[in-house]
């Protein structure tokens, strides 16, 4: 049988026009955006005020596109890695895979990293994620469900598309998924609670900055083009000089932020050298540069900075006037940290 249409990821008015499809009013569709969205309802008995003849009338056409996590894995500092099995159109057909999402604690935050693709198709060669090649678009329900499938849905404070995949690649699912996460009939997050991350897909990092009040984090992780492309082969589509010079016309004073995100290697790119370079390249803007330790992976040459050198590299940017912290490594010992999802199913589910 042909799979149903999924419910999570409407907007309040195709919920509506979803609800008068079934012969229901339009308030149905008000109800529905409630449930998902506000109480992150998993299942159609949750509906209650609504009635088991209109549930019965929607469930025939619709799912609500909930997904349950098919494992789970928790790390010895509270970060917690869940494992969504995902189905995505491909041109060649449907194709079955799994996607991670993160959930790291600290204090009072619940942040949730998310996936927006399974895999990745733009094969950074220090990135897990990338290494396992691209396998498909998530859309924007199993991007939601990755909010409400988790154990701490209702007390999630943050976001950040950090996940598997490259946001801006499948960016009109994310925008929809941003849409329905700060609409006051969605979720009703301020913007300021959701952060994408980029390696800088020029046209629709326009688009993102002119669509939404959304933060935004750029890998940049060297300054030197020639260096960045031997890395991150999308240097040569959307160079870094050009991600940064489109930043320059947009206003970061206020409360919109943007970060460089900024791994260290040993040896590649964390000498005196290159933060000068850095600090050129960034000199005027508005921003902040995360330094992030670099986890170590199978058949790669290069392995994390030693403590003294970030620290190092750290002190001299913010000698420049340009705010530099070292990132805390979150979730290592399950394979949680940056660069390290996978989707392989590797979680342990817990009893």
């Amino acid at each position: 049988m042909p799979s149903k249409e999924k419910l999570l990821g409407k907007t309040l008015d195709e919920l509506k026009q979803a609800a008068v499809e079934c012969g229901l009013p339009a308030f149905v569709g008000t109800q529905l955006a409630d449930w998902l969205y506000s109480k992150r309802a998993a299942s159609w008995d949750r509906l209650v005020n609504i009635s088991k003849a209109s549930r019965a009338a929607l469930s025939e056409r619709y799912e609500l596109g909930t997904i349950a996590p098919a494992a789970v894995a928790s790390s010895s500092d509270g970060t917690k890695k869940y494992l969504f099995p995902v189905v995505c159109q491909l041109p060649s057909g449907e194709e079955s895979s799994a996607v991670e999402a993160v959930m790291i604690p600290d204090d009072d935050r619940r942040t949730l990293c998310v996936s927006s693709q399974a895999g990745c198709r733009m094969g950074c060669k220090f990135c897990m994620t990338g290494r396992q090649g691209w396998h498909g678009n998530l859309d924007t329900a199993d991007i939601l469900a990755q909010f409400i499938g988790i154990d701490e849905s209702l007390q999630l404070t943050n976001a950040v598309f950090m996940g598997m995949g490259e946001p801006l690649d499948n960016y009109p699912a994310v925008k929809k998924a941003i849409e329905i996460l700060t609409a006051p009939w969605g979720f009703g997050w301020s913007p300021k609670r959701i952060t994408l991350s980029t390696i800088g897909v020029l046209p629709n990092l326009k688009l993102y900055l002119d669509d939404t009040r959304c933060h935004l984090a750029v890998s940049l992780h060297n300054p030197f083009p020639e260096e960045r492309f031997n890395m991150m082969k999308s240097e040569k589509a959307w160079g870094i000089k050009d991600i940064v010079s489109l930043l320059r016309k947009y206003d970061f004073s206020g409360q919109r932020r943007v970060s460089f995100e900024y791994t260290m290697f040993d040896g590649w790119n964390d000498d005196r050298r290159h933060a000068e370079a850095l600090a050129r390249l960034l000199k005027g803007l508005e921003c902040r540069v995360n330094l992030i330790r670099f986890h170590r992976i199978e058949d790669f040459p290069f392995g994390t900075s030693p403590q003294r050198r970030m620290e190092e590299f750290r002190d001299y940017l913010n000698s420049c006037s340009i705010t530099c912290t070292i990132r805390a490594s979150r979730g290592e010992d399950i394979l949680a940290a940056c660069g390290m999802l996978a989707g392989k199913h590797n979680a342990q589910t817990e009893g």
